[in-house]
């Protein structure tokens, strides 16, 4: 990270209305070089020990526990649905960070509850291990501890962003997430076979090995809160009554005499744009990404050994391709990455429908069709944050990335539902014309990006 340029754009000498001085005072002009670096780089440590957090508290090792625990398919597709329902919650949580003096402060309240939540369910696993506790009860409180975490961090995923969205200078956007998400992933690839050889392997048993993991994890969530101590804080109210980018501004940033924040979003035509864009992308990716495991598992009855090679293999291929699509989105903009590598997302599905069960397929193909997947997600989920960082504008900000990811939440949701409906039934083809669906709602999808303009571009 020493070796990682950063611009210091000096702010426009614009006469701010109605503003106090003694606020003006208050509010940096700037950050300094040496503070911008030193933020990246707590930044960056947060990233790796919220990484350790989150793969004990999700994905395959929490699915691994309500299999232990004899759960049915309807638990599971609650497990996988309560994330992205609860976003609805993100508005919310953006209005009340912004009557905050603290992004920090606001973030060790909502995170810092919601981690420490998970100390409920260690406890209920060691409950269980001693018989206090049935296997249903233990899958009830799983769940529950699952969406009241999940909440929480909904109140607060929008002011954080918000927050690094000023830490971070716009030039370095592409670059920056390039880097911090490959840490993200280079930390999953090695925690999460680690993670299951302790469970596994455990003498206590795999319920009992995953208590233990998950109360290292959330030792490691606690440090990567403690890492964003280190960020350059910022007060949320000052930000919006200066209305000016810290690292790099536009014109468009200037304060507006509107104080109704629900009528200027609604005139922010841009904004809509990408948000009915950003909609109908979740809505027909989720039609068919839960899935494709489950076609492997299920439909061609693959040992689940298999399966997690081909996880790694696209893990790896994100991991590399994450700094090299950074520094392209930097040079050539976010829009037209998203719009090209969009095509090529939205005909994967359709290369699922040559898969057969001959050993070529799953020792060449599937391992190929993983690895292609890994590096055109790399530039969809890199890319299409820049993108509505990017859009978004400096006043109440964290309100429209709130409504931004609540809305993709719920459009993510109701595809993962419609998507299993679709499954079942055989006049739409099952799972294979779930694909095909999917892939075609996915070429849609891409149409109202055309008409999105991408700030500096």
């Amino acid at each position: 990270m020493n070796s990682l340029p950063v611009d210091i754009v000096e702010p426009l000498d614009i006469q701010i209305p109605n503003l106090d001085s003694s606020l003006i005072k208050k509010f940096p002009r700037k950050f300094a070089k040496n503070t911008i670096r030193t933020s990246l780089q707590a930044s960056t440590l947060d990233a790796v020990f919220a990484s350790m957090f989150s793969l004990s508290t999700g994905g395959i090792l929490v699915s691994n526990l309500l299999v232990e625990l004899d759960a049915t398919p309807v638990i599971f597709g609650m497990l996988s649905s309560i994330p992205m329902l609860v976003n609805f919650i993100q508005p919310v949580g953006a209005y009340i960070s912004e009557q905050t003096t603290s992004r920090f402060q606001y973030s060790l309240l909502t995170f810092g509850t919601s981690r420490l939540l998970w100390l409920i369910l260690v406890i209920g696993i060691f409950a269980n291990n001693s018989s206090l506790l049935d296997s249903q009860q233990l899958v009830i409180l799983t769940l529950s501890i699952v969406f009241f975490t999940h909440l929480l961090g909904g109140l607060g995923s929008a002011s954080w962003l918000s927050w690094l969205a000023i830490i971070v200078p716009r030039r370095l956007r592409g670059r920056y997430f390039g880097i911090r998400n490959s840490v993200c992933n280079l930390t999953n690839l090695i925690c999460i076979p680690l993670a299951g050889l302790i469970i596994s392997n455990w003498d206590g048993g795999t319920i009992q090995g995953y208590g233990l993991v998950l109360f290292l994890g959330i030792i490691c969530g606690i440090v990567s809160l403690y890492c964003q101590y280190f960020q350059a804080d910022v007060n949320p109210q000052l930000q919006n009554q200066n209305s000016l980018n810290l690292c790099v501004n536009s014109t468009e940033d200037v304060i507006k005499d509107e104080t109704n924040w629900t009528n200027i979003i609604w005139q922010n035509s841009n904004f809509l744009i990408f948000l009915l864009y950003s909609s109908l992308w979740m809505l027909s990716v989720h039609l068919s990404a839960p899935f494709f495991n489950f076609y492997l598992l299920d439909t061609l009855d693959l040992d689940v050994t298999l399966v997690t090679i081909y996880s790694s293999l696209q893990t790896g291929a994100n991991l590399l391709m994450l700094i090299i699509w950074g520094k392209l989105a930097d040079r050539i903009g976010n829009r037209p990455i998203l719009i090209c590598v969009g095509v090529l997302v939205a005909i994967t599905p359709l290369l699922w429908l040559g898969i057969g069960d001959d050993q070529l397929d799953f020792w060449l193909w599937l391992p190929l069709l993983h690895i292609f997947t890994g590096i055109t997600w790399a530039a969809i989920d890199l890319c299409m944050t820049n993108m509505y960082l990017g859009i978004v504008p400096m006043k109440n900000q964290s309100i429209y990335i709130a409504i931004a990811a609540a809305v993709a939440g719920v459009s993510g949701a109701l595809g993962t539902t419609i998507g299993g409906f679709v499954a079942q039934s055989p006049e739409f083809g099952s799972l294979l014309g779930l694909f095909a669906i999917s892939s075609i709602c996915r070429l849609l999808g891409l149409i109202p990006l055309i008409f999105v303009k991408e700030p500096g571009k």
